[in-house]
């Protein structure tokens, strides 16, 4: 039971504008079968924080029926759907067409989805006894696992630090402390039935019971996109075959929202995928226009930090905009798509305004700190007496490559 309609802090937020009082009466009594989720459970970040964009999440799949006069026009809102539209997957790698091409400087590719598992509860409203039976048959499948995707699981409880301390280093380990996630429920009896998986490249890997039952994400250094999402989509096959072998359940897939994730802007494919590279010329034509530009080719860009050398100044996350309303495929072709252009766009900014110097995609060289333009200047022109050997073939491989020390 939710009780009278609340205060909601989050005054700019979409639950503010969608959970009306009339809409709050009709659904404040209902108590969701599989977890006894509630409304006030549901919008329990935008009650309590004045900063949500959203602030709504589902505490199982029967959130999304039973709270519908809630969900659904803020859904709509959110991803830009109509009432009567209908979602489809399609994870077939082989519908990409081309790839990031060879000379565009992509330090890496990263792709994630989530999944959850029929007959459990999602984060927020999981009872404790779901969320250690999700786990537990997660470790089933994950034993399943062959070949390339094969690896080991992490429980976080009870994790020696040897283990813990290589996690933190590979970035992989997720940890508490997130005040949404606590105010949403998703942190309780922490951090029973949480783990990670990864294979032995760690270019496959599976976070348990974070803000969705499975974070399944597949990475690797390098622009080979669709050699990341041939391996997502074999691994998703690989865990839902497993699962459903083990249990008889399918992942969660509505035909109006795709896949269930716990927070609606997540619907659909669930899908991030995302490449960091280096737009030199674009950051020096305008960061403003560059996120106009992304907003042409429904991309989205992020400020990134490199390895060691913090902020580069140029290097982005650019990933695809979308969730829902498009298919996996769909969306990983616009990001290949769109990094292929803003990058031949960047090579004309690149001549505009730093003319012939070259762009040194070694970022954290020594080439990088000391071929400043200046020096360019003074010495390009020069040939060598013995072999007329010059400066740019000189630098060719910091030029060239991403690597170079």
């Amino acid at each position: 039971m939710s009780g009278e309609f609340p205060v909601i802090q989050s005054a700019h937020s979409l639950v503010a504008k969608h959970v009306t009082k009339e809409r709050w009466d009709r659904v404040k009594d209902i108590e969701t079968k599989t977890c006894g989720f509630t409304i006030a459970k549901a919008c329990a970040c935008a009650i309590e924080f004045d900063n949500q964009h959203c602030g709504i999440y589902a505490g199982d799949w029967d959130s999304y029926k039973d709270f519908a006069p809630v969900f659904d026009p803020l859904i709509q809102e959110y991803h830009g759907i109509l009432p009567s539209a209908t979602h489809t997957s399609d994870m077939d790698s082989n519908k990409i067409k081309g790839n990031v091409a060879s000379d565009v400087p992509v330090h890496s590719c990263r792709i994630r989805v989530g999944r959850s598992i029929d007959g459990f509860g999602l984060s927020p409203g999981i009872t404790k006894e779901q969320r250690v039976g999700v786990e537990s048959l997660m470790k089933k499948a994950f034993a399943n696992l062959t070949g390339d995707l094969a690896g080991s699981y992490f429980p976080l409880t009870g994790m020696n630090e040897a283990v813990r301390q290589q996690l933190v280093d590979d970035h992989f380990l997720f940890v508490s402390g997130d005040r949404n996630l606590i105010a949403a429920g998703m942190e309780r009896d922490w951090p029973e039935g949480r783990g990670i998986f990864h294979n032995e490249k760690k270019t496959f890997l599976i976070w348990v019971n974070e803000e969705d039952q499975l974070r399944i994400i597949s990475m690797q250094m390098g622009g080979d996109v669709r050699g990341v999402f041939e391996r997502l989509a074999k691994g998703i096959k690989a865990v839902g075959d497993s699962v459903k072998q083990e249990s008889g359940k399918d992942f969660c897939l509505d035909a109006k929202y795709g896949y269930i994730h716990s927070c609606p802007t997540n619907l659909g494919t669930g899908m991030r995928a995302s490449v960091h590279v280096d737009l030199p010329g674009w950051t020096q034509h305008g960061v403003a226009k560059l996120q106009a530009r992304c907003e042409e080719l429904h991309l989205q860009p992020r400020g990134t930090r490199g390895e060691s050398g913090g902020q580069t100044g140029f290097t982005y996350d650019i990933s695809n905009k979308h969730r829902l309303g498009y298919s996996e495929v769909e969306l990983v072709q616009k990001m290949i798509d769109g990094v292929n252009t803003l990058w031949k766009e960047d090579k004309e900014f690149q001549k505009k305004y730093f003319g012939d110097f070259p762009f040194i995609a070694s970022q954290h060289s020594l080439v990088a700190k000391h071929v400043t333009k200046e020096k360019w200047d003074a010495l390009k022109n020069i040939k060598t007496k013995t072999s007329g050997f010059t400066l740019a073939k000189a630098i060719a491989c910091a030029v060239q490559f991403n690597n170079q020390h």
